[in-house]
């Protein structure tokens, strides 16, 4: 059953007389009176506020595939309208009309949404949990949002849906074989094989085979940067980290935004499922808790720009900016690098051949998907592999987990446990993939693993194979400015400051920090303690010094 059917009276509730008049003291602006069928907001829209319905109705509509339409809902009043875009003022992924008698609504923008969810507890936690429901059916639903038109499984499509997937975008792919909307849209536009897939963004222009950050701008998801601003803080990664010092530091009034190159989440994002973090004893996704970090910062009024690239920290006297790409730079008070790590990628001469044709360095339900039924290899013996198994076997055939070393050197024992217990996986200790055999037009056909003690080898007939060998320090684009060990890893604590570098106002946390615990919770936990020490650090600096 999806959320809407399970979860209806909580994806939209109805506000009680007491409730309202709360509502109205964070309003934007009186009420408006609409006509019947006269727009309130159209898919797209920038900005578009909440709307509280007073009197009358407001239709909700989706995109349904290519040309259609489909009702989502109807607000009645004490209902409002919105999903989690309303809380940045992103492009709007619905539209609404008012109903056939009209409707009175009051409008709440991003800012005076955000003020009420800070302002009155109750009814921001009811706001809140709506407005994220209302995303995660638009999700389930299919349809709304970005429709990508390709071939399933290609590796263009699958970056593209990793992309939007973690990212909490909905998404729909059209098979341009198959499918007859899908289909008619390749004939119409007169695209090449090599130029697919197309992307219709929710307002309507088409890409041909766009990049990440081209698709982020259709989408309208990054937020303009001044370049005159002055932050008080820049974070750079938006991992467990990095999100936890946005909403730390953005609910104690600071003036905060966020970079990441990729996707929220970091390599945490990618997680199945995390069973070890506190508070979550059923465990919980990367990708969801995430999610939740995300919303958050966003409700505490942090700004996040992702994907936007950082290039190089520049290190001024008094002051810090971060050169980014397509021309962007952020001056800020202090920096926060919380970057992670990058994939680490074995020693194959062909494995760039198969990246995103059958090699993957995370496990998401699109790559379960894939491979549902068949035998596939997975290489890693640390917790993230660990994760990623227990999530992966029971959907596939066969798996063949290949590691160097005992897994009770690397793993905690509740997964060893559990992946014991699992009759489909068969374990290859010091073992290492050595080739890889296939075409990058039709994906990976064969993978070869050897014996690291006496040089045997194994070939497998498998269409997917899953890297989890650890990572490296994501720091270079800061070296110039602070100090790292001789892996590349930031080193802090030189002075009063534990987190600070060796650059005074520029910190470290999670992962890219030497000597760091590498777990969720501990980057969580820095990502807090740093705020108090920015709060020392600022404190001791005025802002005129930094201009």
């Amino acid at each position: 059953m999806s959320t809407i059917d399970t979860r209806e009276h909580q994806m939209f509730p109805v506000l009680t007389a007491a409730q309202i008049d709360t509502a109205r003291r964070f309003a934007s602006g009186p009420a408006v009176r609409f006509p019947p069928g006269a727009t309130l907001y159209a898919i797209g829209d920038h900005g578009a506020p909440a709307w509280l319905v007073l009197e009358g109705s407001i239709e909700v509509l989706r995109r349904d595939g290519l040309s259609r339409d489909a009702v989502v809902t109807t607000h009645r009043p004490g209902q409002f309208s919105g999903e989690v875009n309303q809380l940045a003022g992103r492009p709007s992924i619905a539209s609404g009309r008012a109903g056939p008698d009209g409707c009175t609504a009051l409008p709440l923008d991003p800012a005076h949404l955000r003020a009420l969810m800070v302002g009155s507890a109750d009814l921001g936690e009811l706001v809140m949990r709506a407005l994220i429901l209302r995303r995660v059916s638009l999700i389930e639903e299919g349809g709304a949002g970005t429709i990508l038109v390709g071939v399933p499984g290609s590796p263009d499509v699958l970056r593209l849906q990793d992309f939007l997937g973690r990212s909490g975008l909905p998404n729909l792919v059209l098979d341009a074989r198959a499918d007859e909307e899908g289909r008619a849209l390749v004939e119409r536009t007169g695209v090449l094989p090599e130029e697919l897939p197309l992307v219709v963004c929710p307002a309507g222009p088409v890409l041909k085979r766009p990049s990440d950050e081209e698709l982020a701008a259709c989408l309208g998801i990054v937020p303009p940067i001044d370049p005159d601003r002055l932050y008080d803080v820049a974070i750079v990664g938006a991992g467990p980290a990095g999100l936890a010092t946005a909403v730390y530091a953005a609910s104690e009034g600071l003036s905060v935004i966020v970079l990441d190159s990729r996707a929220m989440g970091g390599q945490a994002g990618a997680s199945a499922r995390i069973e070890n973090y506190l508070g979550f004893p059923t465990g919980i996704s990367g990708q969801a808790l995430a999610g939740r970090a995300f919303n958050q910062a966003l409700k505490f009024g942090a700004e996040i720009a992702i994907p936007v690239a950082v290039q190089r920290l520049e290190c001024a006297p008094s002051r810090l900016t971060l050169l980014c790409a397509g021309d962007r730079h952020v001056r800020a008070r202090s920096v926060v690098i919380a970057s992670g790590a990058r994939y680490r990628r074995p020693d194959i001469p062909n494995l760039a051949e198969f990246e995103g044709a059958g090699v993957s360095y995370w496990v998401s339900a699109v790559e379960a998907r894939l491979c549902a039924g068949e035998e596939v290899v997975l290489v890693g013996g640390g917790n993230s592999a660990g994760q990623a198994v227990v999530f992966l076997a029971p959907q596939v055939r066969k798996l063949h987990l290949v590691v160097r070393r005992d897994l009770a050197q690397t793993m905690s024992r509740y997964l060893i446990d559990r992946i014991a217990a699992l009759p489909n996986v068969e374990l290859h200790v010091g073992s290492e993939i050595v080739g890889l055999e296939g075409r990058r037009e039709t994906g990976l056909e064969a993978a070869t693993f050897q014996d690291r003690r006496d040089g045997t080898r194994h070939r497998r007939a498998v269409r997917h194979v899953f890297l989890f060998i650890g990572a490296d320090p994501n720091a270079g684009w800061a070296r110039d400015c602070v100090e790292t060990d001789a892996k590349g890893f930031v080193l802090t604590g030189a002075g009063d400051l534990p987190l600070e570098t060796s650059r005074p106002g520029v910190f470290a946390i999670g992962d890219v920090r030497a000597g760091s615990t590498k777990r969720v919770a501990a980057a969580v936990g820095e990502g807090a303690a740093v705020v108090a020490q920015l709060h020392a650090l600022l404190a001791a600096t005025p802002a005129r010094e930094m201009a």
